[in-house]
């Protein structure tokens, strides 16, 4: 039986085009998710995406089904959960 803290998300790192990785909570990254979200013209959105009414439900799905968004040409957007020992 699989151990229950390798379903646990406390911590993503986050990796973005020209950016320094960066640690987020969840929270952190349901905001930075939803703000590139808005951003975004709903055509771009991948058709998964399309079906949900709101930004917070879209980035929702995203974290607990993807790892990744494609936000344009030559960018990216991707995140995943880790584990931070002390």
């Amino acid at each position: 039986m699989p151990d229950s803290l390798m379903y646990q998300q406390d911590h993503f790192v986050v990796l973005e085009t020209n950016q320094a990785e960066q640690f987020m909570t969840p929270s952190e990254l349901l905001e930075k998710l939803k703000i590139t979200l808005q951003q975004l013209i709903i055509q771009d959105l991948p058709p998964d995406l399309q079906k949900f009414d709101t930004v917070e439900t879209q980035a929702q799905y995203l974290i607990d089904t993807s790892c990744e968004l494609d936000i344009g040409p030559g960018k990216y957007l991707q995140w995943y959960a880790v584990r931070l020992e002390k």
